[in-house]
């Protein structure tokens, strides 16, 4: 009898703590206690508003990226007033600078820290291998409850292009959807020799433009003014970005992946830099240098950036001195750049509903917007006529936030000179953007990734030389050609291309 007793209790008592247990596991990740979801659920009104009175108060925890900002607190302060008042929410902004942010993000993420949101990206703390490896909370329930007014404005493209496996797991900015190079000219040299933009495209019709700068300017003007990061437009649509040489043609009929280093396209190119490398137009130390001054010193004729609408306009703002441009190619939407600037909710946040709802006011709301980019109107900038503002010096010296990293651009201010119809420009901007052949997939490289390792670090060893000129291409392709084999490149185009045709065959 005692034993049975005994038994009765330990199972009493063994129960008791799986139920305790359980409830601590559910909140280490993502879950409330009782209720709590569902006090988010009845603070939406039936026209898609927030009653904030519903709600309890918390403070979100935002990673983004940039350098440190003096009057953040500041700021900061004011932006608790407005989105407490909105969603009972606050926030505290952690900024991280730029050469930073990914290997601090990793070991913030690896840690198990909840913060609420994080800003991702094709290009930092990037986006496709920390949503697979589950960093990120999947957002398309969210999206559904709190983030509607997301979904009015934003282009659907941005929310197609960034789905892992038909989820979404990051916001991506509002701004220009499409991608499109340009070669950006110093309009002084233009216009000193009367130089002929009009029907400059391509790589060889840079070539007497070149040659007069050369032959008529002091030696410390640099022809085409490049880093050893330059790569010359080709026509396709990279499978791991333009550093690792896996494409498909924009113009694709057979929908396969090649190795780039055997495209005539790319051997003509590197014909042509070699050309222009032995003729002076480009530094010496190409291969070397991590990036050049032009912009600064203003000793430039020519050289390479991707574009937007009326960035002209910009670029000589910033440089003090007129800039010119001529495209490259028609505006291209490709999966990447659809991933060029995102918010993501972390995956370990413990307040994932109210994240998403802080999201939607940053892409819907135009003062919360402006404040978080712009400041405080009297101290940071002075309102002009409507949609105009003029900076104040506290804004460059102490609030000088990355605007395309912070949600929707579509409601920032202008500044003085920018064209009324810019946002209107934006949009048909991407309106009048073709579709790259791969738009939408993402490329899992777990199966190959030691390949892509190796494949990555070859890239490093021929890239810079190759692609500058600063070597022989008919001596370093072969080689190049080889290398990448060894490293198992061909093994990484047939992954590519077999999750690429499973990925088409699901969109049929």
């Amino acid at each position: 009898m005692r034993k049975k007793k005994s038994f009765a209790m330990v199972l009493a008592l063994v129960l008791l703590l799986s139920t305790v247990l359980a409830g601590c596991g559910g909140d280490s990740k993502n879950s409330k206690d009782s209720g709590g979801a569902s006090k988010e659920k009845e603070a939406v009104q039936s026209d898609g508003t927030i009653d904030a009175s519903k709600l309890d108060p918390v403070t979100l925890k935002l990673y983004l990226i940039g350098p440190s900002q003096k009057d953040l607190p500041k700021v900061q302060e004011e932006i608790n007033k407005y989105v407490t008042e909105k969603i009972n929410a606050k926030v505290d902004i952690s900024m991280i600078d730029w050469g930073d942010y990914s290997q601090r993000m990793q070991v913030i993420t690896s840690s198990g820290e909840n913060y609420d949101i994080a800003f991702t990206s094709s290009w930092a703390f990037d986006y496709l291998p920390n949503a697979a490896k589950g960093a990120f909370l999947p957002l398309n329930d969210l999206l559904d409850q709190y983030g509607q007014g997301i979904k009015k404005v934003l282009d659907p493209r941005f929310l197609e292009g960034t789905k892992v496996k038909g989820v979404n797991y990051g916001i991506p900015a509002n701004k220009e959807l499409a991608q499109q190079f340009v070669w950006r000219f110093n309009k002084k040299y233009v216009d000193k020799y009367n130089l002929d933009i009009s029907k400059v495209t391509t790589l060889e019709d840079l070539e007497p433009l070149l040659k007069t700068i050369k032959e008529k300017e002091p030696a410390d003007i640099t022809p085409l003014a490049v880093p050893k990061n330059f790569k010359p437009y080709l026509p396709f649509d990279f499978a791991l970005g333009d550093e690792i040489p896996i494409g498909m043609y924009i113009d694709t009929k057979d929908h396969k992946y090649v190795n780039i280093l055997e495209s005539p396209e790319l051997k003509a190119a590197l014909q042509t830099m070699r050309k222009y490398y032995k003729a002076g137009y480009v530094r010496e130390d190409i291969a070397t240098l991590e990036g050049i001054d032009n912009m600064k010193t203003g000793k430039w004729l020519v050289d390479r950036e991707i574009t937007q609408p009326y960035a002209d306009l910009g670029w000589s703002r910033s440089a003090g001195y007129d800039i010119v441009t001529r495209p490259m190619h028609q505006p291209i939407i490709y999966t990447s750049s659809a991933a060029g600037s995102m918010l993501a909710i972390s995956s370990y946040s413990k307040n994932p509903e109210r994240a998403m709802m802080f999201l939607n006011l940053l892409n819907t709301d135009a003062y919360l917007r402006n404040l978080i980019q712009y400041g405080i109107e009297g101290t940071h900038y002075k309102k002009l006529e409507d949609p105009y503002i003029e900076d104040l010096p506290a804004m460059k010296d102490n609030y000088a936030m990355p605007g395309f990293a912070l949600g929707n651009m579509f409601l920032t201010y202008l500044h003085e000179g920018e064209p009324k119809d810019k946002w209107d420009a934006f949009e048909k901007f991407n309106s009048s953007a073709i579709v790259a052949p791969t738009f939408g997939f993402n490329f899992d490289t777990a199966p190959v990734k030691s390949e892509v390792a190796a494949v990555t670090n070859v890239a490093k060893e021929f890239i810079p030389a190759l692609y500058t000129g600063s070597v022989d291409p008919d001596e370093y392709l072969p080689k190049a050609l080889q290398k990448f084999k060894d490293a198992g490149i061909d093994k990484v185009i047939a992954e590519a291309q077999k999750q690429f045709d499973a990925w088409k065959a699901e969109q049929k």
